[in-house]
């Protein structure tokens, strides 16, 4: 039997955004290795086995996924959102340039999936509409003076800008910088969008401005969607729609 390792992205939450090409890698796959919420997601049946582990042993994880393909089987990788968004497949990457060198000859496929800032922005209308970045605010593999470099260095370029892992009850204090450091380099005006829990049942959708914005209001199921000084909001009946136009004037 020939083994492989397919990195494989599961969607915001909602199973009808788990792609085609995911649902027939995993009904392939003998083995499923992740994070304990993702693999929890994954189907029990006979001849698959489920290898859930905690959230810092990403290495680990790649490594027991490769070593699993050398023997022979077929491994799925999961992520939520996309795997190439801030998750698992550079991890399977830095294993496999570390590891032993026949691990290099393994099948090894990323399958994308439908990461959470674009369903967010996909809820909201369209704020990343036009030229846009995303930054991860977590400092766990990164220093903070980074961040607040590419913070500033976004916002003086007038980007529409996605954050993830904004706030974490082990740093809380994160996101306050955030909010401190765009209301030094952006009118205070500048819209911005919480979205919490995409396409889950428990989903909430709240935009705000930089001025009305509070640290609270963004956990670790939030992305912060900064929208550029050119975009706005269509009041309607329904839901507002907040996006930002295709053009630049000169």
């Amino acid at each position: 039997m020939s083994g492989w390792v397919k990195i494989a992205g599961l969607g915001p939450g909602n199973e009808a955004l788990v792609t085609p090409e995911v649902t027939a890698a995993l009904a392939e796959a003998t083995d499923v290795v992740g994070y304990i919420p993702y693999v929890a997601r994954i189907a029990e049946r006979p001849g698959l086995t489920l290898h859930a582990s905690d959230n810092r042993v990403e290495i680990d994880r790649s490594q027991h996924a490769l070593q699993m393909a050398a023997e022979g089987k077929r491994v799925v990788v999961v992520s939520s959102g996309d795997p190439g968004v801030f998750a698992m497949a550079a991890a399977v990457f830095e294993a496999l340039e570390n590891g032993p060198r026949e691990w290099r000859d393994l099948p090894v496929e990323v399958l994308p999936g439908i990461t959470a800032m674009l369903a967010a922005s996909a809820r909201a209308g369209a704020p990343l509409g036009h030229d846009f970045c995303t930054i991860n605010l977590s400092d766990n593999l990164k220093p903070w003076p980074l961040i607040e470099k590419r913070l500033r260095l976004a916002a003086q370029a007038d980007f529409a800008m996605a954050f993830y892992n904004p706030r974490s009850k082990s740093r809380p204090e994160g996101f306050v910088k955030t909010l401190e450091i765009l209301r030094e380099e952006c009118e205070p005006e500048r819209l911005i969008l919480f979205a919490r829990a995409v396409s889950r049942a428990d989903e909430a959708i709240r935009i705000s401005t930089l001025v009305e914005a509070t640290p609270d209001m963004a956990d670790m199921q939030t992305v912060v969607i900064v929208g550029s000084s050119l975009t706005r909001v269509i009041e309607r009946a329904g839901d507002p729609i907040v996006y930002t136009p295709r053009f630049t004037p000169e």
